[in-house]
């Protein structure tokens, strides 16, 4: 058995609740003269949740592309797991990349792969896992979202809300421990979208998963920072309002011309008396 390289090492430690697991420290990113991220900082702890939100353009989903190492910041440091990202080669990334599920805009499912392939594509193309093993995860994932029976269906049948959980379903299949949402719910109707944050919900109280969420619903982002989900006795799941414990492990970043706006609770999001955020919650 080889011996785990010292990124390896860092990358498998298992994080305790409250540990940083993303760290960005003054990153600063522009294309020629168009100033993208100024000097933005921020830390998303084990287990917790950062929603960012913020005017078109301001900058979220550049975020996500840094975090994912897809670009890099011309200043600052980008930490993921312990590791220094903006620092490492793209086979380096690669590791790090393991430990990172994304939900896309949209969903971004392959149109000609059932939601079965779809689901399973990178247990299928990227590890030596046996396909029984394989099969019975994505039976797994899709049962955790409700979407089991669809497991032969392509992408064309289902509705828009069951395609955004079966994207969900294919991030959580290589067990993540940070989930990355791009604007999940973009496009779909209020009690749709609200399937989709129980599910963000869900991952995250109940399979320990930190996330970020780039989003411009500010229904969606109250919803998941103010609910929480428990475990009933009969193992079923149920959404209820957050305790105060809870309510603190999820904190809005307010992206403005590309700088940190605001950083704060729910609560502190709607006590703010700043004209600008006041105008952005209207």
């Amino acid at each position: 058995m080889s011996t785990p390289t010292p990124l390896e090492d860092r990358l498998s430690r298992v994080k305790a609740p409250g540990e940083p697991v993303v760290v960005f420290e003054r990153v600063f990113l522009a294309f020629g003269d168009n100033v993208i991220l100024k000097d933005v900082s921020f830390q998303l702890l084990s287990g917790s949740t950062k929603i960012f939100l913020g005017a078109s353009g301001a900058g979220k989903s550049t975020i996500l592309k840094l975090i994912l190492g897809l670009l890099k910041p011309q200043a600052g440091k980008i930490w993921v797991n312990g590791a220094r990202t903006d620092q490492l080669s793209e086979r380096d990334l690669m590791k790090v990349r393991d430990d990172l599920g994304m939900v896309f805009q949209e969903g971004a499912l392959f149109d000609s792969l059932t939601v079965r392939e779809n689901v399973g594509y990178k247990l299928y193309e990227e590890s030596d896992t046996p396909l029984e093993e394989v099969h019975a995860r994505v039976r797994e994932v899709l049962g955790w979202v409700e979407l089991d029976e669809h497991i032969d269906k392509m992408p064309s049948q289902l509705s828009g809300g069951q395609r955004r959980r079966v994207a969900i379903a294919r991030a959580m299949t290589f067990s993540p421990r940070i989930i990355l949402y791009d604007e999940p719910t973009t496009g779909l109707d209020p009690i749709t979208s609200i399937t989709i944050d129980d599910e963000i919900i869900k991952l995250r109280d109940i399979e320990g998963v930190s996330s970020i969420v780039v989003t411009h619903q500010l229904r969606d982002a109250f919803w998941v920072a103010e609910k929480m989900a428990v475990r009933r006795q009969d193992g079923q799941v149920e959404i209820v309002p957050a305790s105060p414990e809870k309510l603190a492990q999820t904190q809005f970043v307010m992206l403005r011309d590309g700088d940190v706006a605001f950083e704060g609770t729910a609560s502190d999001l709607r006590a703010s008396t700043d004209p600008y955020l006041q105008l952005f919650q209207s």
